[in-house]
């Protein structure tokens, strides 16, 4: 996989980071959206397809792109298909560093090390090329603007956006709010990036992961009162459950 093109969780990411304060929104979510970009960008790049809502390796040669082959080796390694919000669910947290650390090693961003209250180190990220991500931003603009379907690489990136809460940090205060709903509802426009957006949500809304989506198209979860609805399928088509942000 060349670098001409930004994979999906680099685009997550740059979307995700703060140009005032160097630091990225979501910090909480950001780590599963990361897990779920992944298997986005590898069923892009043909090494993963879906089946229902499991994952499976069809080709393990490696893409390289190391952050990605090392998600293509563990996903390898289970040796049958695995569900979705079970990859994105798992031990393997610390994405955001990780890909702060290869952006920055490919020249993405810069980190700008300084103190929290003139004591605790901590480190900052400054993005190397502003016309990048706002031509990162520009494509989401232009799905939501014209109401065109976007194709499956921009339609995955706001699912995904999505799914974590980046809404009110891209399209923030009450003027962003049909913006933050037109973000949703891109999530129609590529299938296998509204399952991984729904698993990521699921996640984060404590699902049961060994539960089938099916039974998890009416108003509460696995029973639970108070919990979000997610998304169901219509027509062929993923619908963009009601969640998290307006």
């Amino acid at each position: 996989m060349g670098k001409s093109r930004r994979t999906v969780p680099e685009e997550l990411l740059l979307l995700a980071l703060d140009p005032t304060t160097g630091t990225t929104a979501q910090p909480q979510t950001l780590d599963l959206g990361l897990a779920g970009a992944q298997l986005v960008e590898l069923s892009l790049a043909g090494r993963i397809v879906p089946e229902g809502d499991r994952i499976a390796v069809v080709l393990a040669r490696p893409t390289g792109d190391p952050t990605l082959d090392h998600a293509l080796e563990l996903l390898r390694r289970r040796g049958s298909p695995v569900r979705a919000a079970h990859w994105i669910g798992g031990p393997r947290l610390g994405l955001r560093q990780t890909y702060l650390a290869h952006l920055e090693r490919c020249g993405m961003v810069t980190a700008v090390p300084g103190q929290v209250c003139g004591v605790l180190p901590t480190t900052r990220y400054q993005a190397s090329d502003d016309c990048t991500n706002a031509a990162i931003k520009q494509r989401l603009d232009t799905a939501i603007r014209t109401g065109v379907p976007p194709d499956p690489r921009t339609a995955a990136l706001a699912a995904l956006a999505h799914s974590v809460g980046l809404g009110k940090h891209l399209y923030p205060g009450n003027e962003g709010r049909s913006a933050r709903s037109r973000l949703r509802d891109l999530i129609r426009y590529d299938p296998l990036g509204g399952m991984v957006a729904h698993a990521v949500m699921d996640v984060q809304n404590g699902l049961p992961t060994q539960q089938n989506r099916s039974s998890q198209g009416s108003g509460t979860a696995a029973g639970r009162p108070g919990a979000r609805a997610a998304g169901r399928t219509t027509g062929g088509r993923v619908s963009a459950p009601r969640v998290g942000v307006r």
